[in-house]
């Protein structure tokens, strides 16, 4: 990026400075400052270097040969309709070995044991991958993605690190996906292309949903999908696959029985006991008992909930309240949940259409999972129920259900537009009835705070769960838990699923109730567990497991030193050094340009920026002319002791951008 700048800079400059009168070349470098911060903020600032704290420099990677595009979500809309992109592919010769520590990328050779490797989820909400190896055969469970975090700016979303996999593709015998939500199969566009396209297995609606999501990536090849039922038996390798039913808050989520040459593992996924479920069976307790009743070795069990006393409420409870709300509202009610709570979505439709009014969905993702699940036949409703948003205006207000995605606080999600008045069809009116069925994911809390301000500024009346049940969560909370292990009874236990904290919370419960500490591993990302006749073993070896970034088009794990540029660029600003030379002398033509954006206001720092500039032009005359031969130096030099000036002065460290011009 450095390079990029000053290629720009160096024939912009030259160009101002040839027959520019003073007044107009002051606006003109303003503009051209300002098109330098474009540059800087919407691109990857490669190669940009930055003052370290320990007086040293910072580079940045090599700029890519693909320029990046709009930095926002994947899918982007303009026209109302999403702008299609092709997909990401990891390029492993990109993904570092790990650090020093984390033991060799390549485990040592001991082919009679169980490795089970979580790959991510346990330091963190989402990016779910277990890695299960025996000998040459590994099975994959999930490839989920995580959202990014505050401090991630231009991050789309994050998925699992396969260095590991690197030249193990063939022996990678198929992936398990026990659920339809992304932070399980958000990753297989990106990583299944790498993984040299192994067989995927699924219950029928999340196959479905992976299937749709592929359309928006073009130019891969089809995926190998295969649907599964609760009775099948695959042989993958040296691995036999049952699976067995488990409620969450989306349809089709199971859990998986791996049996292996060293004993029975099970993976639950996402999971909840519901003993009134919409639209679905109870978690088969009968089957899940005899599995423990036959022998268990390891359970690796979801920890979202784990922290939570008591039960997790039923899906149908939540029913009853929004019906309520429902058959109650004067006006017209707006419902903001996750277009993937199917469960939710099916009850709010049969409902409204019992009780006489139409239902008008906002967001693509709502549209396609609800179109999915009616032909799945999971939904059932007379088409004359569903309306087009542009049709609501048609229908009494009180006979009007919009259910919409948004209730995160998403920028470009339809909840959002219809707050901030920026949706074409749908104009918040005084007297709607907005309901938050959802609970606030960590990290969005400022941004969903903000979004019901803006809300009941312009008299909608707000709802949320924690006024009255109106989402009922799709994790297991303690006591749930505790059944799952009396059912189970596993010799070894693993949480998975959850940041830290509630791993060990999930720990806490067994260890409660007599498990021995030594058999309940709290793991981190990449850290490997081996069983060996009955006998597990929570390792110090760890594979590569850290953050695999997808920006834009872009996917690497290298990321971490772009972000480290925006981050200076957010926290510090920078600051532009442009110094003008004679390539016959070095003599320096004119007084240095100093330009600031983000670090100090200009005006009220004139002295501070007049120093600077009188000394930049002093370390210029005094530097020896030959020097200027290497530009590279000289800018080294001015960007060294800018830095160095401007922090002793300040005590902020911004981003220093020198450009010497010869002419």
């Amino acid at each position: 990026m450095a390079e990029l700048v000053y290629a720009y800079v160096s024939e912009a400059y030259g160009a101002i400075l040839e027959g520019s009168s003073p007044s107009v070349r002051t606006n003109l470098i303003h503009l051209l400052i300002l098109r330098i911060s474009i540059m800087v903020l919407n691109s990857k600032p490669e190669s940009m270097v930055l003052p370290s704290k320990t007086g040293g420099t910072v580079l940045s990677p090599p700029p890519s040969k693909t320029p990046r595009p709009f930095a926002g979500r994947r899918r982007v809309y303009q026209t109302g309709k999403p702008i299609e992109r092709p997909a990401p592919t990891v390029n492993y010769k990109n993904l570092k070995d790990p650090a020093p520590g984390y033991g060799p990328v390549n485990l040592p050779d001991g082919k009679q044991k169980v490795r089970v490797v979580v790959i991510g989820g346990l330091e963190e909400i989402g990016r779910n991958c277990t890695l299960i190896e025996y000998g040459n055969d590994i099975i994959l469970i999930d490839l989920g993605l995580q959202f990014p975090e505050e401090d991630m700016p231009g991050i789309d979303y994050i998925i699992p690190n396969m260095g590991y996999l690197k030249g193990k593709e063939k022996n990678i015998r198929g992936v398990i996906i026990t659920h339809g939500h992304y932070d399980h199969i958000g990753g297989i566009p990106h990583l299944i292309p790498d993984l040299g396209y192994p067989p995927i297995y699924g219950l029928p609606i999340t196959v479905a949903i992976i299937k749709k999501r592929q359309e928006d990536y073009k130019g891969l090849r089809p995926l190998n999908l295969h649907n599964v039922t609760m009775n099948d038996k695959i042989q993958l390798g040296k691995f036999s696959l049952e699976f067995f039913h488990l409620n969450h808050n989306i349809p089709d989520a199971m859990g998986v029985i791996i049996r292996t040459p060293e004993g029975v593992i099970i993976h639950t996924g996402d999971w909840k006991f519901d003993y009134s479920p919409v639209g679905e069976a109870p978690a088969d307790l009968q089957k899940i008992a005899k599995i423990g009743s036959e022998g268990v070795l390891a359970l690796l069990s979801d920890s979202t909930n784990a922290s939570q006393p008591g039960h997790q409420i039923s899906e149908s409870e939540i029913g009853v309240n929004l019906e309520d709300l429902i058959a109650k509202s004067p006006g017209r009610i707006i419902i903001g949940t996750f277009s993937s709570l199917l469960s939710r979505v099916k009850q709010m439709i049969e409902m409204s259409e019992r009780l006489g009014k139409v239902v008008a969905l906002g967001g693509f993702s709502m549209k396609s999972n609800v179109e999915i699940a009616k032909e799945l036949g999971y939904m059932k409703f007379n088409p004359k129920t569903l309306v087009d948003l542009k049709q609501i205006d048609s229908y009494p207000l009180n006979k009007v259900v919009i259910i919409c995605t948004g209730a995160q606080g998403e920028k470009n999600a339809t909840l959002m537009r219809i707050a901030n008045g920026e949706h074409r069809e749908v104009k918040l009116l005084e007297g709607d009835t907005v309901v938050f069925s959802s609970s606030v994911i960590p990290g969005n809390e400022r941004t969903v705070q903000r979004l019901k301000d803006t809300l009941f500024r312009k008299g909608a009346e707000v709802i949320h769960y924690e006024m009255m049940d109106v989402h009922a969560g799709g994790h297991a909370k303690q006591e749930d838990v505790k059944l799952m292990l009396r059912l189970m009874n596993p010799k070894y236990f693993v949480p998975i699923h959850g940041n830290h904290f509630l791993l060990r919370y999930n720990g806490r419960i067994a260890t409660s109730m007599g498990f021995p500490k030594e058999n309940v591993f709290i793991a981190d990302n990449g850290q490997v567990m081996e069983f060996q006749n009955g006998v597990g073993t929570l390792t110090k070896m760890k594979i590569p497991a850290d953050y695999v970034f997808v920006d834009g088009l872009g996917v690497s794990d290298e990321t971490n030193v772009v972000l480290r540029d925006r981050q200076v660029l957010a926290e510090d600003g920078m600051v532009v050094v442009i110094a003008t030379i004679d390539s016959k002398t070095g003599k320096l033509i004119q007084n240095p340009d100093i330009i600031s954006r983000g670090f100090v206001f200009l005006k009220s720092h004139k002295e501070l920026i007049e120093d600077l500039r009188h000394r930049v032009k002093k370390l210029v005359i005094e530097s020896d002319p030959l020097s200027w031969a290497d530009t590279n130096y000289i800018r080294n030099k001015i960007r060294d002791y800018v830095g160095q000036f401007l922090f002793t002065k300040t005590e902020k460290r911004p981003m220093i951008l020198p450009v010497v011009i010869q002419v």
